[in-house]
């Protein structure tokens, strides 16, 4: 069975005043597609995990964490920590926390939650 991780942000920590968000964004809904994401992943025959960080010192040590717990195939990582230009910093942590305690896993990255299972199946072969 495939393993994949979905790395995004706490959905209240999101700046929704950033003009690089989507108008009409807000946490339910992004916790909604979330849902809506691990759903699809599960439909596929995947097991699926979430981690959810937030825009802080935290993020690695957390995410590292999590990807020291299990082996992951794939890791996706969401579109809120890849967009927005002020949060480049905190998608550099990210990237290099996955390339440094999951070094065997894929990389995919997402543009919304709903897409998080189509974003790890473009590097995973279905079992």
């Amino acid at each position: 069975m495939r393993r994949v991780l979905f790395v995004g942000q706490e959905p209240e920590t999101v700046d929704f005043s950033d003009p690089a968000l989507p108008p009409g964004f807000d946490a339910e809904k992004i916790r909604r597609g979330i849902a809506v994401g691990m759903q699809q992943m599960s439909e596929r025959g995947w097991q699926s995990d979430l981690c959810l960080v937030r825009p802080d010192e935290s993020a690695g040590p957390a995410l590292e964490q999590q990807l020291a717990a299990v082996t992951y195939d794939c890791v996706v990582i969401g579109g809120g920590l890849r967009i927005p230009p002020k949060s480049l910093l905190l998608f550099e942590v990210i990237v290099n926390a996955v390339h440094k305690s999951a070094p065997s896993a894929f990389i995919a990255f997402n543009t919304r939650p709903e897409d998080t299972g189509d974003s790890a199946a473009r590097w995973l072969k279905a079992d």
